[in-house]
């Protein structure tokens, strides 16, 4: 007799998946040592002709990074588990790249989870070491691409969206790690209904520069509690404590 397999199902659930993120992050100091430093890589596909749009790839990095924080294989058991718990606890760093060609296609045998927005593509790695960083992902520069700010329309009414503070002037680099932040943040506000409902779409959300009503009223839904606002570090680009991006559930600007 033929033994047929057994599908055993997932190895967690959802649920406990959006628990490590609902509990929040931890705020431990930086290692002395920079190599020992937490990070998660991203990297965004930037051809070098005929490049996506900004909004596009930034939603790709944003819808990127929170599938991989829910993804099976950073639950209890999966091979990711350990390495995620570890970023989780420490501070929430991510480093985005940018690849075309044969750099993106090396990309995508290294651990992570790539997201396709229309022509624009991302990939989130599991985080880990920056002293460990696979070199198919080290070799890859960080800054010396940009691309221009487009004008995408008003965002669906059935989707997350991610309003950026465009007076910062971030780069499309800097951009999609804030965005990546606030992805993450919005999913651990959610209640697990509203993350699976989330997931049903693969994540899909919309990123907009806002003007300044926009923020200003943006602003006033994080003070009640309605929306979700990134505060960065200031390691690089932007002042200590700048309010970088907010995100909320349905666009409600």
């Amino acid at each position: 007799m033929t033994d047929v397999p057994v599908d055993e199902g997932p190895l967690s659930t959802l649920a406990q998946r959006h628990s490590v993120l609902a509990r929040g992050y931890g705020g431990r100091a930086d290692p002395p040592d920079p190599a020992d430093v937490l990070a998660m890589p991203v990297v965004l596909h930037i051809p070098k002709a005929d490049p996506p749009s900004r909004s596009r790839l930034l939603e790709a990095a944003a819808s990127a990074a929170v599938a991989l924080c829910l993804d099976e294989r950073v639950g209890p058991g999966g091979e990711w588990e350990e390495c995620f718990l570890a970023w989780t606890g420490a501070r929430i760093r991510k480093v985005a790249r940018r690849a075309r060609g044969a750099q993106w296609v090396a990309a995508q045998d290294v651990p992570g989870v790539t997201v396709e927005v229309g022509e624009a593509q991302a990939r989130a790695f599991v985080p880990g070491r920056v002293g460990d960083l696979d070199p198919r992902i080290k070799r890859l520069q960080i800054g010396g691409t940009d691309l221009e700010h487009d004008e995408p329309g008003p965002p669906p009414p059935d989707r997350p969206v991610l309003w950026i503070d465009p007076t910062l002037k971030m780069t499309v680099g800097k951009a999609a790690a804030q965005v990546g932040h606030a992805s993450m943040l919005l999913a651990g506000s959610m209640t697990v209904g509203q993350c699976a409902h989330w997931s049903n779409s693969d994540f899909a959300c919309s990123v907009r520069d806002a003007d300044e009503n926009q923020w200003r009223r943006a602003q006033a839904l994080v003070d009640e509690g309605r929306a979700v606002a990134v505060r960065d570090a200031g390691f690089t680009e932007v002042a200590p404590g700048s309010m970088t991006v907010i995100a909320m559930w349905r666009p409600e600007l």
